[in-house]
């Protein structure tokens, strides 16, 4: 039991580091001008190093001495959330685009007819990839290599090591409470993303009045790496009980304790892919990872952009409402075994049974979503057109390069600014310059109250700072609540399918066959399944600098900023 406590303390931290990665992945996208692409890579990475190793480790499962190679991957695990956090330390200070402000007065900003502006016509589309940090890609990813292999012995060893030494009706129980406990490290993580993206990326190099920003600016970046210096001292800590285990303890309730017989690696490899039993039960976990893979990585970023919510609201959502809810799942499935003493059977009914009421819960989520936000010369073209025809400028070419809507005035809008305001009309436009705006309204503490005679604008021609924001927040609550009841439905079939496989099995290829499965979990669902969504991400940019104006949609796409409300 105490050997129990320990392994879901450590597993839960193992899982805050990286866990703590996908809570902060926007962060970290904004600072260092990373693709959603290049992020969905870096946050399942940490898969290669594992998949390497794991079937070759798990295989020496009984014949090594388990708690202190676990031990000793949790050292390397901590050592690599450290390693996380330190191009916080070898870069310089985040330096944002300081020509405009969102909330603080800039005259610059507005309409200035006759001001000298940008060579619109002779501006470069530089591809986004160029501006990638590649030296802070090498850490991160070298990290998550050094993660991947410090997990190898932690999860295989440690399912095995419980289900050797505990009785068979207590096994399930112990199992369940340790998936469960695993599964609140993820929960953890966005929660601990929520209060750290709270505080300034450069909270210690900058004072805090330097930092005219709030957590609500498009270009706010949070203090990401800290939460990796919590994350593996905690780590760290948890695995000093590992060098204290024995190598066997005794069988509970005296039970016998099966020996092991020593087959050569191909002859068990081939024993468990040829089960039946063993292979559709994994392929059956490999086809819902591959989704929850990609949900866990970017779920939080879609909150953001679709319900308008900052990064810090949008994780504590997740840590503290869907992971809770997948616990709970996990702990029932548990529970139900344990009450019922389910044979193999009745535990594949009851997987069946939580994944069709999955389905059931989650079919409306089809229904809940947003439309894209109108946003003037990017998605929204009607008064684009007029603006330009009015002006005769002859309308508007798709393929040609067409500048902001402010210029059509001769307002000599800056190329690459960014400091989006909302029209009384309702439409977006991507600065007070492009909707044409010529006078501010400022408040007592000198921050924008709104802009005035915006000449694109019809109507009263009054802007608002800050984007316009969804017309859908309140299907807000009804998404988290589908998606939490979603989750907990899927959550009761976790611990019947662990054993499915640990019953299904012979007793000496325990730890082999945990770690053939958790191989194919990464090959096939935890590698692939954040880069096909961060793909999904990117690819439809790309269909909308096709679909809209070339060069307004390529100039976005390059912004970072702009890019991530996509």
């Amino acid at each position: 039991q105490f050997f129990v406590f320990c392994h879901g303390l450590l597993q839960l931290s193992q899982l805050l580091v990286s866990g703590y990665l996908k809570s902060s992945i926007s962060t970290i996208e904004r600072r260092y001008g990373l693709s959603s692409q290049t992020s969905g890579l870096l946050a399942s990475f940490n898969e290669v190093g594992n998949t390497l190793l794991i079937v070759f480790v798990s295989y020496f499962g009984s014949r090594v001495h388990r708690p202190r190679l676990i031990g000793c991957g949790a050292i390397l695990v901590s050592l690599a959330g450290f390693l996380m956090s330190l191009p916080h330390f070898i870069t310089g200070p985040y330096e944002y685009d300081r020509s405009v402000a969102s909330t603080f007065s800039n005259t610059t900003d507005l309409c200035q007819p006759g001001a000298p502006g940008a060579n619109l016509s002779t501006a470069s589309c530089t591809p986004h990839a160029s501006r990638e940090n590649h030296e802070v890609l090498l850490v991160m990813f070298v990290a998550q290599a050094l993660l991947g292999i410090g997990g190898v012995p932690i999860q295989p060893f440690g399912i095995s090591y419980i289900d050797d030494f505990a009785s068979e009706r207590n096994s399930p129980l112990y199992l369940g409470i340790l998936f469960s406990v695993t599964v609140i490290g993820p929960g953890v993580a966005f929660m601990l993303g929520s209060a750290m993206l709270r505080f300034y990326v450069d909270i210690d190099k900058v004072g805090a009045a330097e930092v005219q920003l709030t957590n609500k600016d498009p270009r706010w970046v949070g203090a990401w790496w800290l939460g990796f210096l919590v994350a593996a001292s905690l780590v760290a800590l948890s695995a000093l009980p590992y060098f204290f285990f024995p190598r066997e303890m005794p069988k509970e309730v005296g039970e016998v304790l099966h020996t092991h017989t020593h087959l050569s690696f191909p002859v068990v490899l081939l024993r468990n892919l040829r089960h039946p039993v063993y292979l559709l039960v994994v392929l059956a976990q490999v086809n819902i990872s591959a989704m929850v893979a990609g949900l866990a990585t970017f779920m939080g970023k879609f909150l953001e952009r679709q319900f308008s919510l900052t990064a810090s609201l949008a994780n504590m959502i997740i840590g503290a409402v869907n992971i809770p809810g997948a616990m709970v799942g996990i702990v029932v499935g548990g529970a139900i075994l344990k009450r019922f003493q389910m044979s193999l059977r009745q535990c594949s009914a009851l997987c069946v049974l939580g994944m069709l009421l999955c389905l059931l819960g989650a079919f409306p989520l089809l229904f809940l979503g947003c439309p894209t936000q109108k946003v003037a010369g990017v998605t929204y073209w009607d008064r684009y057109h007029s603006s330009a025809g009015g002006h005769g400028l002859g309308g508007h070419s798709r393929g040609g390069h067409t500048p902001a809507m402010g210029t059509f005035l001769g307002c000599h809008c800056p190329e690459k600014g960014f400091n989006p305001v909302c029209g009384s009309d309702g439409v977006e436009y991507t600065s007070p310059c492009s909707a044409g705006c010529s006078s501010v309204n400022i408040g007592a503490n000198s921050s924008v109250l709104n802009y005035t005679e915006c000449s694109c604008i019809p109507g009263p021609g009054l802007a608002r700072p800050g984007t316009c924001g969804t017309g859908c927040s309140h299907l807000f609550v009804p998404f988290v609540v589908l998606s939490c009841l979603a989750g907990i439905l899927a959550s009761t079939s976790h611990t019947p399918s662990f054993m499915l496989i640990l019953r299904s099995i012979q007793p000496e290829d325990k730890s082999f066959a945990v770690g053939i499965q958790f191989m194919l979990l990464r090959v096939l669902a935890w590698m692939p399944g954040p880069v096909l969504y961060g793909s999904a991400i990117d690819t439809t940019c790309i269909l909308w600098e096709r679909r809209c104006d070339r060069r307004a949609a390529c100039r976005y796409y390059n912004n970072t900023l702009f890019r991530q409300r996509w």
